[in-house]
């Protein structure tokens, strides 16, 4: 069984994208595939992964978890198991802690693996200008001290490819498949899509959802009439269509956010997000990785 995390990370569109996951249940049962409702697993399994670090697994751990995962869904052996939540690497609170991001994912996902030694694992997760999500993770951290959140590092030494690369290093099997948020309104449908097991063109419910957030309702309803007087399109033209409907109807409130950080220039921010463009090469060329891009 293939067992997809869908692991965040934390201010990325998550609950939409779960919530677009979940509208799609009963068409992809038909297809063998389950993805488990939050309040089913989350809990449960974040208990066990804590409980981990101080003790051996129990043998039934596995077999315990699947029958609370699967719930009305134990009829059928799925041939693809959906997992989504932004804790899987921790709290938003101790996302940033001493100048790394996420510092338990790596023995965390060697701890899945533990957990589920017979499931083919597979990690997607969205990652974030550092400039803009930073600001978030320090507002919301447990231990917002300089010391306790920043270490020795400033915000110009934190990586999204350290974090992968260790993840890799400790779980060397579990391929990862990695998107940019700010992409999102470009690559939804192909995102959805890869996590539900989709082909490239099939329908899905609710793949335009994060349009409809960020468009407005004239440009949404031209968007879906273009869309149905030209059926034929490929993915990539369908992007380049999405970008032309944002460039004239987007609604600017959505897609603009302001970020305060104390001291924060705005030549820190274009800093910042000139090394992530930076990172993202590095990433890609990270072995077991891959990237999706507009």
């Amino acid at each position: 069984m293939r067992l997809i995390l869908q692991t965040g990370v934390h201010y990325t569109e998550q609950d939409r994208l779960t919530e677009a996951l979940l509208r799609n249940a009963a068409a992809m049962k038909e297809k063998q595939t389950v993805v488990a409702k939050p309040d089913q697993f989350r809990g449960l399994l974040r208990d066990t992964l804590n409980a981990m670090h101080k003790a051996q697994v129990s043998a039934n751990a596995r077999d315990v978890l699947l029958d609370a995962i699967l719930g009305e869904a134990t009829d059928i052996k799925p041939d693809r198991l959906i997992l989504s939540d932004p804790n899987f690497f921790r709290t938003a609170g101790t996302a940033v802690q001493e100048g790394y991001f996420y510092p338990a994912a790596a023995k965390r996902m060697a701890y899945m693996q533990q957990l589920f030694p017979e499931e083919q694992i597979e990690i997607y997760m969205a990652i974030r200008d550092p400039g803009a999500i930073l600001p978030i993770f320090h507002s919301v951290a447990m231990h917002p001290n300089e010391k306790m959140f920043w270490g020795d590092s400033s915000p110009r030494d934190l990586r999204w490819s350290e974090l992968i690369s260790e993840i890799r290093g400790a779980v060397p099997d579990i391929p990862i498949t990695v998107w940019c948020n700010e992409d999102m309104p470009l690559i939804w449908g192909q995102v959805l899509r890869e996590i539900a097991g989709y082909d490239e063109n099939e329908k899905i419910a609710g793949g335009f959802d994060l349009l409809m957030h960020i468009m407005s309702t004239e440009g949404m309803q031209r968007f879906r009439a273009y869309l149905t007087n030209h059926p034929e399109m490929t993915e990539a033209q369908r992007r380049r269509v999405i970008a032309a409907f944002l460039d004239k109807f987007a609604l600017e409130d959505e897609i603009e956010e302001e970020f305060e950080m104390p001291g924060w220039t705005e030549e820190l921010m274009d800093e910042l997000s000139t090394l992530y463009d930076a990172d993202m090469k590095a990433i890609q060329a990270i072995p077991g990785v891959r990237l999706i891009t507009p």
